[in-house]
């Protein structure tokens, strides 16, 4: 092989690898020679050659046949008969190592499961209006094809399915394409992992693992927001699998551009990608979901009876999340086994009544607006209007905030509720608010009293 061919490899690895991985381990081999089939390659330091040969010699191998060269492998060693030894020993004698295509058997690349739960599948996961194009995405994602997104992001409230969906997607590939390695593990998990390496001296096995996977997927990353030095590792980590068409999958609870703390490279790069937001529940999903769990208890427990409207009591009074909403209904099986009878109105009433309690009093955007323009003496109007006059602002943000903490409204929708405002303008608001509640205790007071009156 000449030069010029090797020059023409290169150019095509270039587009393979991505021009970070390119920068970072290839430009710093050298071509040496091609001798019995196989083409030699100098590297600067035992490291590198062993990390391109277990990362990109197949890679490499592939291109050079492509390219028409009669080679069966690739060889890297430290020095070489036309380079200098990367030791200051002149004499050192070089180490090989040697990269050869061979079937990867499926046990070798396994999903590396932290606690996955075993119940939370895309077959008990329902779907509904919701939460519809959330499991669309992570459907497609699951099959471990190509798909037109990186990353998928997902994120919503407590308790609305997305550490379900990432689980799912989790298992579907484990089951179906047990060649791929799959990484899953909380932001938490991925920043203790990341401070364990940098304790103990040790973050190229690090790197090394989290750059070798084909599927990182990374819940609750609003974590390792404002933790400096993990959103820094996060984001290169990042890079290296999109530049080699990686999928990455996260979840968080908020969208990335309302994530005050996160860095903007990283929110840049999510919102690149495909941001799905699931909603709050609707009362027919709440229905779907209790009516999945009575069916699996009562394959258990084919005594387990329960009368009429029930469930449908249930959906229509318990509206926070699902987490509540199955929490509701694990306390009423437990209860009926206890005392061994039916599940009546009666006893629902009675078993729930904190629960039922807490969901009673709901409050609205229009009741929040109606109570802070009547603490405040101003009219609805003006809290709608563009006047920027501070007594007619700060009331204004107080609505905005008491919105965002007592109602389950998206930033966006509350918005739209104050004379169309921009998403942007409603978190200002918010954070305007909080800061001065530490602040100015006039603030801290309104605040709590206008809370308390809503609440009542």
């Amino acid at each position: 092989m000449t030069q010029e061919t090797w020059g023409h490899v290169r150019g095509e690895l270039l587009k393979s690898v991505g021009k970070n991985n390119f920068s970072a381990w290839i430009e710093p081999i050298t071509f040496e020679e091609v001798a019995d089939r196989t083409a030699h390659f100098v590297v600067p330091t035992n490291f590198i050659g062993t990390w391109v040969s277990q990362h990109f010699g197949d890679v490499i191998l592939r291109h050079l046949i492509s390219a028409g060269m009669p080679v069966e492998r690739v060889e890297f060693a430290v020095g070489g008969q036309n380079a200098a030894p990367a030791t200051g020993n002149a004499n050192a004698a070089p180490r090989t190592v040697t990269a050869q295509p061979a079937p990867v058997p499926a046990a070798a690349n396994p999903v590396v499961e932290f606690n996955l739960n075993p119940n939370f599948t895309f077959t008990n996961f329902v779907v509904g209006k919701p939460n519809e194009l959330a499991h669309a995405a992570a459907r497609r994602v699951a099959e471990g094809g190509a798909v037109s997104f990186n990353p998928l992001f997902l994120y919503g409230g407590v308790g609305l399915g997305k550490t379900h969906l990432m689980h799912a997607i989790a298992h579907e590939l484990r089951n179906n394409k047990p060649e791929l390695k799959v990484i899953y593990l909380s932001a938490e998990q991925f920043m203790y992992r990341f401070i364990r390496a940098l304790r103990d001296q040790d973050t190229i096995s690090f790197k090394e693992l989290f750059r070798s996977i084909d599927v990182l997927m990374v819940d609750d990353v609003q974590f390792i927001a404002g933790k400096n030095s993990t959103q820094e590792e996060f984001f290169h980590t990042f890079n290296a699998l999109v530049e080699m068409g990686k999928q990455i999958i996260i979840s968080g609870d908020r969208a990335p551009v309302d994530m005050d703390e996160l860095d903007s490279r990283i929110a840049s790069r999510l919102q690149c990608g495909l941001v799905v937001d699931l909603h709050p529940t609707d009362y027919e999903l709440r229905l779907g979901v209790l009516q999945q769990k009575f069916e699996t208890q009562r394959e258990r427990h084919p005594d387990l009876k329960i009368a009429p409207g029930v469930l449908e009591f249930i959906a229509h009074r318990v509206s926070s999340n699902v987490r509540v909403l199955e929490g509701a209904l694990t306390r009423l099986f437990a209860f009926a086994d206890l005392i061994g009878c039916e599940i009546t109105m009666d006893m629902t009433q009675e078993c729930l009544s904190d629960i039922l309690r807490a969901s009673d009093r709901k409050v609205t955007m229009d009741e929040i607006i109606k109570k802070t323009c009547e603490h405040y003496h101003l009219r609805q109007t003006d809290l709608m209007s563009p006047s920027r006059a501070r007594n007619v602002a700060r009331p204004r943000q107080m609505a905005m905030y008491l919105c965002k903490k007592l109602t389950t409204r998206s930033l966006p929708e509350i918005g739209r509720k104050f004379g169309g405002r921009d998403h942007t303008t409603i978190l200002h608001g918010v954070r305007k608010i909080e800061e001065l509640i530490s602040l100015d205790s006039q603030i801290a007071e309104d605040a709590e009293l206008l809370r308390r009156m809503l609440e009542a």
